[in-house]
């Protein structure tokens, strides 16, 4: 080899050692925007930006996830007949648990699949979100999030119909309409001119069937259907859109589904504060806690729906429980617009004393953060609210026992909590 080959050679490996070796990090590093660089490879470009601009990491080793045992038993049993049907959309025979355990990328249905493991995850029966709070505003790298509006909420629930575990009837509700499950959020406490007003929902097993979607405004006396189309759409000055909660939360037909490939990602996983711990200073938009390795599929959903807010998301799915750590949502033109960010955390009870205690490991989620990176706007949600000391917030398949019963998701319980 001539000389100026070899040397161009050894030039070319030393810049792809260097920015391999830039690319790693390991437990006890701590990454801010001047080490951005270091976790680029390893994130989404939307927490690349996140980090870019002040969002802290602190990297610890990667902790398991031990998924309960009902849930595992439910796969075993049942995974074996579930099936999609012949449209590659609809989901056949499933009972509980995880639907598709052993998802292969050259399936050409795998994308789906993933998104239906997804969408049980772990396994609820039902959910009582409790006494959460939210703020929205710009956010810059000279100063903290400047708070346009205060949101408190009183409630998040959500009640599965069909894959029950724990809380009978199980596995389904009686459910001659064909629920998946029912949602609702109400009533707002916090601001003063939106108290009252709440969501609530109903999605179908039937891909077919769009949501039944209800928004009711006190201050107009009156409850509004929206479409669904409208879920994409962020209301009362946030920036957060029902389609986005989790990483994503709509119908899996709503998109046409692509896996792009596979990789570690770092994910907030194990995070130890509850309440949440914002960071300091102009990064307080953003939750300080530990990242952990995982390695996810990266999934791209396209919009079937011409008015949909989004081009496209892209979804980051832990490989192990399915779980979201964050999304990318991109603009009608294609660029770069949003991101949902997830913090998980793992135990026995969301702190010790809790007065909420479960038997096995269980997910909380301290804190969620939603980006608008071309407004440079955010909005940060405590899961609960410090404001309310010794609150678990979780509730996890509890039913009667907290209240997450059939009649708190009708229009009257809605129009009835607001007043």
């Amino acid at each position: 080899m001539p000389k100026f080959l070899r040397s161009i050679a050894l030039c070319t490996l030393i810049v792809l050692i260097a920015a391999s070796a830039a690319a790693q990090v390991n437990p006890g590093d701590t990454i801010n925007k001047a080490s951005a660089d270091k976790i680029k490879d390893l994130v989404s470009p939307g927490m690349y930006w996140c980090v870019q601009h002040g969002w802290p990491m602190k990297i610890v080793e990667t902790k398991p996830v031990t998924l309960r045992k009902a849930f595992t038993e439910a796969t075993e049993k049942y995974s074996g007949q579930v099936k999609l049907a012949a449209d590659g959309i609809q989901i056949q025979n499933f009972v509980a648990g995880r639907p598709f355990p052993a998802v292969t990328n050259d399936d050409p249905h795998a994308a789906v699949k993933i998104m239906y493991n997804y969408y049980v995850q772990i396994g609820i029966d039902d959910l009582d979100l409790r006494n959460f709070d939210a703020d929205t505003g710009p956010i810059s790298e000279e100063r903290p999030l400047q708070v346009e509006r205060h949101f408190l909420i009183d409630h998040f629930r959500r009640l599965f119909y069909v894959g029950r575990l724990y809380v009978d009837p199980k596995p389904e509700l009686p459910n001659k309409e064909g629920f998946w499950f029912k949602e609702t959020l109400h009533p707002l406490i916090e601001p003063f001119d939106l108290k009252g007003v709440g969501f609530t929902y109903y999605r179908y097993i039937d891909p077919a069937k769009q949501d039944d979607s209800w928004l009711y405004l006190p201050s107009l006396r009156r409850v509004r259907r929206l479409s669904t189309a409208q879920r994409s759409d962020a209301l009362f000055g946030q920036d957060t859109d029902q389609d986005s909660y989790g990483g994503y939360a709509g119908q899996i037909a709503w998109m046409d589904w692509k896996l792009i490939g596979e990789k570690p990602a770092l994910a907030a996983f194990h995070t130890t504060a509850f309440p949440v711990k914002w960071a300091d200073g102009a990064a307080d938009w953003a939750f300080d806690g530990e990242w952990e390795k995982r390695n996810v599929y990266i999934l791209e959903g396209t919009s079937k729906l011409p008015q949909y807010a989004y081009s496209k998301r892209v979804l980051y799915v832990d490989k192990d429980i399915y779980a979201i750590p964050y999304s990318d949502m991109y603009d009608r033109g294609g660029q770069l617009w949003k991101i949902w960010v997830n913090n998980f955390t793992h135990k026995k009870e969301a702190f010790p004393g809790s007065p909420m205690k479960y038997d096995e490991e269980t997910p909380f989620i301290p804190s969620i953060v939603m980006v608008d990176m071309q407004l440079g706007h955010a909005t940060k949600a405590s899961l609960p609210s410090s404001r309310f000391p010794g609150e678990a917030g979780w509730y996890w398949h509890q039913g009667a026992k907290e209240g997450t019963t059939e009649d708190q998701f009708t229009i009257a319980e809605l129009i009835g909590s607001g007043h």
